[in-house]
């Protein structure tokens, strides 16, 4: 396949007049725009010499999710296969190639059901004929980022507080053995017991990432030193900054290897908030996630997330007491709201939802930019509008 006429984003983070091999599931090679035959797509029927022709708009990588509990009314803590395969194809559908799916935190029977149905997962999509055909249409799952049950009390947010643990190695190491080694991420509040040593036994098998924590501005840097160089939904959950006590948003100021989440949705911050975010960090080191839960794709009413009743209306989701719990955007959208409504430039916008997400799980390798050998994975976006136009996954047209 060859994608051409293509403002392609590339790997200097810039548009460019490029044209785009595809060979099988990988990218083969970006050139500069020459003229070929008139053939257009067909998605029936994918041979080598298939060109979509992008008349002009703009080719940015697959979006990665780190940070997402579900959509489409499933939820990943619902823990079936079905649940999971569908998760992952509304996601492939709105242009989110590749995902986390999240953990809440639930009591520690349903966490280890939830890494074995994942292990079960990985088997069928190998295995199972209708797996591996549904497969083709999903999202890549990149591996389970659990958001829980390590965090603080004070910080819970929409988190369960009955669940709540002091940081445990043992179960982490449980879950790795249940789900086929699939745990790439997990959060933990520093100023827990435990949870330094914890950071330093796992910072070498995992991302750790600091969260839902009342941490102050020292031991934010200690655990930052010591390997925990992510951290989760930032300003949300954890102690505001404040000019003479600056908490964790202040650490990952000064931390220029850490990287910081960001919920673009339009709801969780103030538009100034997140604009200032790319300015204090630099391009390089915000990933905008959605955080969404089950109700993404869904009508305004009543949802479960981590337990509790979620009401959702509009584009808020919250508790009964008016508490925010996750969002109701997809990526795509949240995306789409940083550069329209937020006015990030569209060139840090697409790398903070693709490369940089990739890299703070460790999986760009495969993921994240148009690179030869990389996962086929791209989006073509109207450059006037920013509509979602057509989705490749994996070099298939969706």
């Amino acid at each position: 396949m060859k994608i051409i006429n293509g403002s392609v984003y590339t790997e200097d983070y810039r548009f460019s007049p490029k044209d785009i091999c595809i060979k099988g599931e990988y990218f083969d090679g970006i050139t500069d725009r020459q003229k070929v035959g008139d053939k257009t797509s067909d998605t029936d029927s994918l041979d080598d010499d298939i060109i979509v022709d992008a008349k002009g708009d703009y080719v940015i990588p697959g979006l990665i999710d780190v940070h997402v509990h579900g959509c489409h009314n499933s939820d990943f803590c619902d823990a079936t296969y079905e649940s999971i395969s569908d998760f992952l194809s509304y996601e492939a559908s709105v242009g989110v190639t590749s995902i986390c799916p999240t953990t809440m935190t639930v009591p520690e029977d349903k966490l280890l059901n939830v890494a074995r149905v994942t292990g079960d997962y990985f088997n069928k999509i190998v295995e199972d004929e209708d797996a591996i055909k549904a497969h083709k249409k999903e999202a890549s799952f990149l591996g389970i980022n659990m958001e829980g049950p390590f965090i603080s009390p004070e910080k819970k947010g929409s988190q369960e507080l009955a669940d709540i643990k002091l940081p445990d190695v043992s179960l982490v190491r449980k879950m790795q053995d249940l789900s086929g080694g699939k745990i790439c991420m997990v959060d933990i509040a520093p100023e827990r017991d435990g949870a330094m040593d914890f950071i330093k036994e796992l910072k070498d098998e995992v991302v750790i990432s600091i969260a839902h924590t009342a941490s102050d501005y020292d031991t934010a840097v200690k655990a930052m030193e010591l390997g925990a160089l992510h951290v989760t939904h930032l300003y949300n959950a954890m102690s505001p900054y404040h000019h003479r006590d600056p908490g964790v948003v202040g650490a990952v100021i000064d931390n220029k290897e850490c990287y910081a989440e960001l919920i673009t949705d339009g709801i969780h911050h103030h538009s100034t908030v997140d604009r200032s975010t790319f300015t204090l960090l630099g391009d390089e080191r915000v990933v905008i996630i959605s955080d969404s839960m089950r109700a993404v794709g869904m009508p305004d009413g009543e949802y479960e997330l981590g337990g509790h009743k979620v009401y959702v209306k509009g584009r808020r989701a919250t508790l009964s007491d008016g508490t925010i719990a996750a969002s109701v955007s997809n990526l795509y959208e949240c995306m789409i709201t940083c550069i329209k409504d937020i006015k990030v430039p569209i060139e840090s916008a697409v790398r903070a939802a693709t490369i940089n997400a990739a890299r703070s799980v460790r999986m760009d390798r495969m993921y994240g930019s148009i690179t030869k050998g990389k996962y086929a994975d791209a989006l073509i976006i109207d450059k006037d509008t920013l509509e979602l136009k057509k989705v490749i996954l994996r070099g298939n047209v969706l």
